[in-house]
């Protein structure tokens, strides 16, 4: 890497297609292990460049995705030209994860952070029954259903959508708190909360009807209670391309066909 360039730090997927694209580019521009790197970037999909994400959690660094995956939701278009240029003229992007409190009949409690979102998910053919509160308040008494998320903006797209969920916009400052499959209340589409919102949810009969709870890579069986808000305190930069920014991508995405 010639002098007064950022250093990059190449990680990929385990894919012969991002692997490949990896030496490629460490071949071209140098790899600079991920604890010296000013920049990483990741080669992979969608799921990947959370991984990353998480692996920088410790470090944070700015992280610019390349799709070698499928979906590509998160990820700069693949290229090898260039590639010093465009993460120097990149947009950076902040991110502030959910962190998740999952607590066990026992009294174990779990914590984990979620990029996407968290959702509670139940474990056998019993539907789900859980109560909801916002900041000390009963919401919803008892909600039957498959399960219920609470999504970040940049997360809004992924699981939240396939529930029918709204999709948020970057910078909307909001959640969405949306039901999997609910019963009852049927007609119960979901909510939308600022981010300051804590959001309670309490697994009712839940010996009966078991729950699971996941945040990206963290999940928890049998759980009790789960408590869920954003944490201001870590924050997380991804980098796009100008003409192809994430907050552009989450606009066009509501008109899609």
């Amino acid at each position: 890497m010639p002098e007064g360039h950022p250093t990059i730090a190449f990680v990929a997927a385990d894919t012969n297609e991002a692997r490949n694209a990896q030496v490629r580019l460490a071949h071209r521009y140098g790899n600079t292990p991920l604890d010296h790197a000013d920049t990483v970037v990741a080669l992979g999909g969608d799921g990947f460049l959370l991984e990353t994400l998480h692996r920088t959690l410790k470090r944070p660094i700015p992280v610019y995705g390349m799709n070698r995956g499928s979906v590509g939701f998160l990820l700069n278009e693949f290229s090898e030209e260039n590639l010093v240029d465009r993460v120097g003229r990149a947009q950076k992007v902040t991110l502030h994860p959910l962190r998740m409190v999952a607590i066990r009949e026992n009294g174990e409690r779990t914590e984990g952070l979620a990029i996407n979102e968290v959702a509670l998910l139940r474990e056998t053919r019993q539907a789900a029954k859980l109560r909801i509160t916002v900041d000390g308040v009963v919401r919803l008494p008892e909600l039957i259903c498959d399960g219920c998320l609470v999504a970040t903006p940049a997360g809004s797209t992924a699981y939240n959508l396939s529930a029918h969920g709204p999709i948020l916009p970057l910078g909307s400052s909001i959640l969405a708190l949306t039901p999997i499959s609910a019963f009852r209340p049927r007609r119960w589409r979901g909510a939308l909360l600022p981010q300051s919102a804590r959001i309670v949810f309490d697994v009712l009969e839940c010996s009966k009807r078991p729950v699971s709870a996941v945040g990206d890579f963290t999940e928890v069986r049998e759980v009790v209670r789960v408590e869920v808000h954003e944490d201001r305190d870590v924050s997380l930069t991804l980098l796009f391309d100008p003409e192809h920014n994430l907050e552009e991508r989450i606009l066009k995405e509501q008109f899609a066909p």
